[in-house]
């Protein structure tokens, strides 16, 4: 059945996130421990679970106090404490991430109505994982329901098809609690802007952003908290000049050499990464030297590392695949000729076994990989490289054209997507979204996503391959 990718799971389990997230237990130190240490668990079951060849995970058992959300009801495992929140257990040894994440929102009484809308048959097999039921299910005959009066899921499945959620439904049943939200949101979304070219200027950064989706009020508050570090110790903040800052999950310098500021960590530890900076653009600069290295070795291919498509890696992590790679070429001294493969570009990977070329255009190189099987792989492929490449660029010009006229046709304030949307899926989406008439939009912020959902300053989600008009039966 439908199988989710790493980013669509994170995405999917962002209401969680949001119900569960340590940042909203400041008054109680000890739940908030107990779900930092539960996410920091949760993250490891998931990345193992996407690694290639496990066989099997350890179960693995979580405590998460959940907040008491619009979401949530209330007939969770415990009553709410006063506080606002429960206590939710659950043991985790589902072998896929769908069944995990449908497992997990239904521990928590999390709503999975966004996942649906992925796919409907999503609504069968995994449910039945939760459950731990058998994998295969056993097909009764249909006079077997009417004799016993028990639910046929055939017919289940035939009505969430029925019932599938268009476009012009949800947003009739969503729009006006989105408007109401976007407007109390407002001066928040002013003050944050106002904030941000603040820091800019004071600290001459060329960009303040966000690793994941938090809230305006929340990203007001780190803002809030950088500014009175920068108050205190202007002089090492300083150092940071031309940088870009991310809010992230841990402190420390990316492989693209952006700061990041773990939104854990406490002053102590960020004013540290500061006074740190210049060992750090030391360590870029030999970073540098060595792709250039790589690159002369394999005949001018760029090696480029790609935010969007690659695991969140600091600095270090990154110099230190790059430098593995580079010890395994020298040893083998394979035969490119020189600049015969300028304009190419390959992204380095750490947990695949066989090189690829991905659709747009770039080879994705596993490290280990055996270096004359690369050389032939590279070389057969490299034409249709250049092609992939050619029609990425044109593929992004047709979508910054679709944006704009589909932000200016419907009046949005901002349309956007999540960064697991490609440039095929972002076009076919405004393409079908300019035959509409959709009045809702209006002065609205846009983002699509793989689902549906309202976020909490008003923002709309809408999955890429929404429908409209009859639903398919």
């Amino acid at each position: 059945f439908y199988s989710l990718s790493g980013a669509e799971a994170v995405n999917a389990l962002r209401p969680f996130y949001f119900a569960v997230h340590p940042d909203f237990f400041g008054q109680h130190p000890v739940e908030r421990e107990i779900n930092e240490n539960s996410l920091k668990r949760l993250s490891v079951y998931l990345e193992n679970l996407q690694k290639p060849g496990f066989k099997s995970l350890k179960p693995t058992q979580l405590t998460f106090y959940v907040r008491e959300t619009d979401q949530s009801s209330s007939d969770g495992q415990e009553p709410f404490s006063t506080s606002g929140f429960r206590a939710v257990k659950f043991t985790l040894h589902t072998r896929d991430l769908l069944s995990t994440v449908l497992y997990i929102l239904n521990s928590c009484s999390l709503s999975i109505e966004h996942i649906q809308s992925l796919n409907t048959n999503v609504h069968t097999q995994p449910l039945k994982e939760a459950k731990r039921m058998p994998d295969r299910p056993i097909k009764w005959d249909k006079s077997y329901y009417s004799f016993t009066g028990f639910k046929d899921p055939d017919e289940d499945l035939e009505q969430v098809s029925r019932m599938e959620t268009t476009l012009t439904s949800w947003l009739d049943n969503n729009g006006k609690s989105a408007v109401k939200k976007l407007k109390n949101s407002l001066p928040l979304r002013k003050e944050l802007d106002r904030l941000k070219d603040e820091l800019s200027h004071q600290l001459q950064l060329s960009d303040i952003r966000w690793q994941r989706s938090w809230g305006v009020a929340h990203r007001c508050s780190q803002l809030h908290s950088l500014s009175r570090l920068a108050q205190q110790n202007l002089e090492t903040l300083k150092k940071a000049k031309g940088c870009t800052i991310i809010f992230t999950d841990r402190s420390g310098m990316s492989a693209v050499g952006h700061v990041m500021l773990g939104t854990m960590d406490v002053h102590h530890h960020w004013t540290k990464l500061f006074e740190r900076l210049p060992s750090y653009f030391d360590l870029q600069r030999r970073l540098m030297i060595l792709e250039d290295q790589i690159s002369y070795l394999l005949g001018g291919i760029q090696v480029v590392y790609i935010e969007e498509l690659q695991p969140v890696l600091t600095l270090e992590e990154y110099y230190s695949l790059l430098d593995v790679f580079y010890n395994r070429l020298l040893k083998s001294r394979i035969p490119f000729h020189p600049r015969s493969l300028r304009g190419l570009q390959m992204i380095l990977n750490s947990d695949r076994y066989a090189p690829s070329l991905h659709e747009l255009g770039h080879f994705n190189i596993p490290t280990l990989c055996d270096p004359a099987n690369l050389q032939w792989f590279i070389l057969t492929k490299a034409q249709q490289a250049r092609e992939n490449m050619k029609r990425k660029e044109e593929l992004k010009v047709i979508e910054n054209e679709l944006i704009q006229a589909s932000t200016k046709k419907f009046s949005l304030e901002k349309l956007y997507k999540e960064p697991s949307i490609s440039s095929t899926q972002m076009v076919d989406c405004c393409k079908r979204l300019l035959e509409q008439s959709l009045p809702y939009l209006h002065g609205m912020h846009l983002c699509i996503s793989h689902f549906y959902s309202v976020m909490q300053d008003g923002d709309l989600c809408i999955p890429w391959n929404w429908k409209n008009g009859e639903a398919i039966k």
